[in-house]
């Protein structure tokens, strides 16, 4: 089973039903897919791409002299050569990043990095409030019920952040990875990665990791673990990680369309038979315990929130 690709335009003519019943097989069976054809203009995309990679080489000097997972693998490293054993490091990860919300600073440059970067995150928006519509559609939901859900209907605004990450060539990726196993905490995740380095893997169910493999301006999707409790474990958060490589600087653009704090998340259909409901919890006593948690069984997560009330 590869991690499907999906041409988001055909939802709106003759092979809607066929595109549908894709989706929910890739939400269902894998939780990653691919969306081509998004309704996102190539010549935005490929300036997020021109002033992403811009302001890498701003930071990268800082990356290389300054950030400690450089020292902490120098340092292993040097062990190495003193016939000293060796450990793969567990607590850190080959990652430069930086995250951008509309009420936070932004980088000043380069000079068009905000307008682009905004642009490009309320296109962005509009397509995960589609695919949220589209998910409501599938689970037999009430149009909007997701939205309303993550906004404590309407009390607040849904969480929408994006992280900027480069994962730049490492000398050992045998001993560190790009970025750790995780699932993801929030709700529906969109990633733009980059289009010539891989190193993006995803769990199959099976227990298999499968590589995400570049595609030229598509974005990738996932669902987060409060996706998984509204569908009371009918979509699953995939399990994913990040290989570091010594060959080339992977880009990488993830945007994150979450409750609000305060949100009251909860299951939205029943549980498959025979299958334990999923607890109800305000989705910022979740984050508490994400934080904490992250590289860790999700399963750890739901079992603290269920006996949280």
């Amino acid at each position: 089973m590869a991690v499907p690709v999906i041409d988001f335009s055909k939802l709106d003519g003759p092979e809607r039903a066929e595109t549908m019943a894709a989706l929910a097989a890739a939400f269902e069976e894998v939780g990653f897919f691919q969306l081509v054809n998004t309704g996102i203009p190539d010549e935005l995309l490929e300036r997020v791409k021109k002033v992403c990679n811009e302001c890498y080489k701003l930071r990268e000097e800082g990356f290389k002299e300054c950030n400690p997972v450089v020292r902490a693998l120098a340092e292993l490293v040097e062990k190495e050569g003193e016939g000293l054993a060796m450990r793969k490091i567990e607590h850190m990860d080959w990652e430069d990043v930086f995250t951008l919300q509309d009420d936070l600073p932004w980088p000043s440059n380069p000079p068009t990095f905000k307008e682009t970067l905004m642009e490009y995150r309320r296109e962005l928006k509009k397509l995960a409030e589609k695919l949220l519509g589209v998910m409501e559609e599938l689970l037999g939901l009430e149009e909007g019920h997701i939205k309303k859900a993550f906004t404590n209907d309407g009390d607040f605004e849904p969480f929408y952040g994006t992280k900027v990450s480069h994962y730049p060539p490492c000398p050992r990726p045998d001993l560190i990875d790009g970025l750790r196993a995780h699932t993801d905490a929030g709700g529906l995740i969109l990633l733009f990665q980059d289009d010539r380095v891989g190193g993006l893997q995803v769990k199959l169910p099976d227990g298999r990791w499968v590589d995400v493999q570049p595609l030229e301006n598509a974005i990738v999707i996932n669902t987060g673990d409060q996706i998984e409790v509204m569908t009371n474990g009918r979509y699953k958060s995939a399990w994913h990680r990040i290989l570091a490589t010594r060959d080339g600087n992977r880009r990488s653009i993830a945007s994150f369309y979450n409750p609000a704090r305060m949100a009251a998340i909860a299951p939205a259909i029943p549980a498959a038979t025979g299958a334990a409901e999923y607890p109800s919890f305000v989705f910022g006593d979740y984050m508490e315990v994400y934080v904490k948690q992250k590289f860790q069984d999700k399963e750890h997560r739901f079992k603290a929130m269920a006996t949280n009330k």
